[in-house]
């Protein structure tokens, strides 16, 4: 058999392809070369993002992670009626205090005293390192004045310059009882909080 006859025999073997075939494996395998890149290049974005430190000068605000990781639940006009504190949070009590007389000797109304306590508070948290934003219950035991009033009113105005404002928005669970009488006869209102944190 002569070499041109065995050339024939061999090329008459293989398939003949196309151009737009071979075409269009072409664009499947610039395809999926294009997506491979894409999806190592999105993964490599999301790792760098995810082990990105916080930047020289910018800590993490204790604000910011209380509000992530402490669980409130109901809010109202005033205050919460369930927060969920985590385990491994850091927390703080502060005993219960009334405020002190005024300049001029008197005891001061409702919304005095609860102004005059909740900054006494705001100056301890401070001293501690806390903030009024980091507070998560207020308890307030509280009597009627020489009139036998009991003025919740004057208790919420002076509370409000505190929780749930520009300054602090946050806002806590919340007790307010009335109580026959104080230790302190000029008191109207005796305070107690508890203040809470992520680490």
């Amino acid at each position: 058999m002569s070499d041109t006859l065995k050339t024939a025999k061999k090329r008459r073997l293989i398939p003949a392809v196309k151009p737009s075939t071979l075409l269009l494996f072409a664009c499947v395998i610039v395809i999926t070369a294009s997506f491979q890149l894409a999806n190592r290049m999105d993964m490599s974005s999301r790792e760098v993002h995810a082990q990105a430190p916080t930047p020289p000068g910018q800590p993490v605000s204790s604000a910011v992670t209380a509000a992530d990781m402490i669980e409130r639940k109901g809010e109202g006009r005033l205050f919460y009626t369930t927060i969920k504190i985590p385990a491994g949070a850091e927390t703080l009590y502060l005993s219960g205090s009334g405020a002190r007389p005024m300049e001029d000797g008197s005891c001061g109304d409702m919304e005095y005293q609860a102004v005059n306590t909740f900054t006494r508070f705001k100056e301890t948290l401070a001293a501690e390192g806390w903030s009024m934003s980091d507070i998560v219950q207020v308890r307030a035991f509280a009597t009627a004045d020489e009139f036998g009033v009991l003025d919740f009113a004057g208790f919420n105005r002076g509370y409000m310059q505190f929780f749930g404002t520009e300054e602090n928005p946050m806002k806590p669970v919340r007790s307010f009882v009335q109580v026959a009488d104080l230790v302190n006869d000029c008191w109207l209102v005796e305070i107690e909080i508890r203040a809470a944190r992520v680490p």
